[in-house]
């Protein structure tokens, strides 16, 4: 036998649990989790439209068009790619760069979304740690900050998410 025969890691998938990682967790808790994380890209869905539809909708002057146009193609970009927390600083940009914005508290409502991507992020980079007796589990998540998540989340947590 060559030392790589002997230092070789085998993996027996057919003696780990069904379901394996996610076996310690319920349906339940799997369905939450993934309506959540949905909600949240139903959010970045709509913060894009909403950047669309307020650049989109802003007049300008004869001289201003082309300039105005060959920046919107990037801005519409962005819009579709960027996440969450870019997506609230792009929407708060463009309504209150519209001078027909109606939408009042446009700088709390951008620091509120940008509040959610704190745990957005746990909810979709997270490790799901095995749930304690009452369903909850401390996910593995450390942000760039280096600092710790250390909540327990169990199902009632995330349905109270996504309805928020």
């Amino acid at each position: 036998m060559n030392d790589d025969e002997v230092n070789r890691s085998i993996i027996h998938r057919d003696k780990l649990p069904p379901l394996f990682p996610t076996h310690r967790h319920s349906p339940q808790f799997w369905e939450q989790l993934g309506r959540t994380i949905a909600t949240y890209g139903f959010l970045e869905e709509v913060l894009g439209k909403a950047i669309l539809a307020f650049t989109a909708t802003c007049n300008y002057s004869p001289d201003e068009i082309d300039a105005a146009y060959q920046a919107w193609l990037p801005q519409l970009e962005r819009a579709l790619t960027d996440q969450l927390w870019n997506l609230a600083e792009s929407y708060g940009a463009a309504a209150r760069d519209n001078p027909a914005t109606t939408t009042e508290n446009i700088n709390g409502l951008v620091e509120h979304i940008k509040k959610a991507t704190v745990i957005r992020n746990v909810l979709c980079h997270g490790s799901w740690r095995t749930p304690n007796a009452n369903g909850a589990s401390v996910p593995l998540f450390v942000d760039r900050q280096k600092q710790v998540f250390d909540t327990a989340i169990d199902i009632a947590y995330l349905s109270w998410l996504a309805a928020s």
